[in-house]
Formats: structure tokens, C-alpha cells, sequence
């Protein structure tokens, strides 16, 4: 290939690339009903929802292949080379998923504690409890 042709092809994959991302924030747009309230699939919390993100994360996948196998150059690689560095990616999305997991996990568990800590506790009782030594007064009001 010629300059000329890298250059254009490059320019191509740009193109492409930047036409996904407009695609993908439009359809966001419209998704959560910023362009036209009548239209709020991404909120609604059924089969739209799974549509919306189910795009939004076939677009993503479809960019980051792109950028890997044709701007990084692994189309043209020997697979060895390849799997070496793709195998390591798929350990990074299990990463992010288990991450994610992990922050609903801990949200969970302070919404707990927050609302344990809100919980009214009743007074204590004015008898002591527990072992108390014979002789030993441990209020003002015994002492008299």
C-alpha cells in the first residue's frame, strides 16, 4: 500500500468510527428522553432497556475491535500475538464486571448501615445488667 492509501484508509476508519459515535449519543439521547419525551426506552426498565443497552454495548465492542484489528495492525498479526494480547482483555472486562459487582455489593451494605443508624433504640433501663460485686452501689439513688 501506498502512502496515500494508509493515509485515506485511516481517514476512513475515523469516518466510521466517529459515525458510531454519533449514532451511540443520539440514540442515548433519545433513549433517556432528553430529545423527545414520548420516547424513554432507556428508563422504563423493560425489553427496551435490554435493547438500548444490548446497542450500546454491541457499538462498543464493534469500535474496539475495530480499533484493535485495524488501527494496532492485529489483523496482520501471527495468532500467538494475537491471543496474547486479546486473552489479557477478556481478563480486563471480567475485571470491570466483578468491580461493578463489588461497588453494588458495598452500596448495599451502607444503605443497610445507614438505615441501621436512623433505627430508634430505646432507653436503656435504669437496672444494672451483667455481674455486679456485692456492697457496691452504682447509682446516686441507692446511696442514702
Amino acid at each position: 500500500m501506498t502512502y496515500e492509501e494508509q493515509k485515506q484508509l485511516v481517514f476512513k476508519g475515523l469516518l466510521l468510527l466517529a459515525v458510531i459515535t454519533i449514532v451511540e449519543v443520539v440514540f442515548a439521547l433519545f433513549a433517556k428522553g432528553h430529545i423527545s419525551h414520548s420516547v424513554t426506552f432507556g428508563k422504563d426498565g423493560g425489553f427496551g432497556q435490554y435493547l438500548y443497552m444490548l446497542a450500546m454495548i454491541g457499538a462498543s465492542l464493534y469500535k474496539a475491535y475495530f480499533i484493535i484489528f485495524h488501527f494496532m495492525h492485529m489483523a496482520h498479526e501471527v495468532r500467538g500475538l494475537m491471543l496474547s494480547v486479546l486473552l489479557p482483555t477478556l481478563l480486563l472486562v471480567w475485571a470491570i464486571i466483578a468491580f461493578f459487582q463489588e461497588g453494588s455489593s458495598w452500596g448495599d451494605r451502607r444503605e443497610l448501615i445507614k438505615n441501621k443508624n436512623e433505627e430508634k433504640v430505646e432507653a436503656p433501663s435504669a437496672k444494672p445488667q451483667g455481674y455486679l460485686l456485692p456492697g457496691v452501689q452504682y447509682f446516686q439513688a441507692q446511696r442514702g
